[in-house]
């Protein structure tokens, strides 16, 4: 198997079947994979990501593998970071 490149092209792809008939995303294209992960996990809501699909040359990944794409120490690209937990939510988990 061969190292994945987050340089390469990358296309994502909506659900194949979607129940809801509202504007939605539509199949967009990428310069980078890079960009296409990090578009799939911090703009597309996550009804939207349920079901899509990311090409990169030959290989396909699922919501799963986008997600795996992101997390990898080998992203290239700065994450959004993520808001601190308040102390109220702490306190609620508790």
């Amino acid at each position: 198997m061969r190292p994945f490149s987050y340089n390469t092209a990358a296309e994502l792809f909506p659900a194949a079947i979607r129940k809801k008939k509202r504007a939605g995303f539509a199949y967009r294209r990428f310069g980078t994979a890079a960009e296409a992960v990090r578009f799939a996990i911090e703009e597309l809501p996550a009804d939207s990501l349920n079901g899509a699909y990311l090409q990169v040359e030959e290989a396909r990944f699922d919501q799963s593998g986008i997600r795996s794409l992101y997390e990898s120490d080998a992203f290239p690209l700065p994450r959004r970071k993520r808001p601190a937990a308040s102390s109220d939510d702490k306190a609620d988990a508790a």
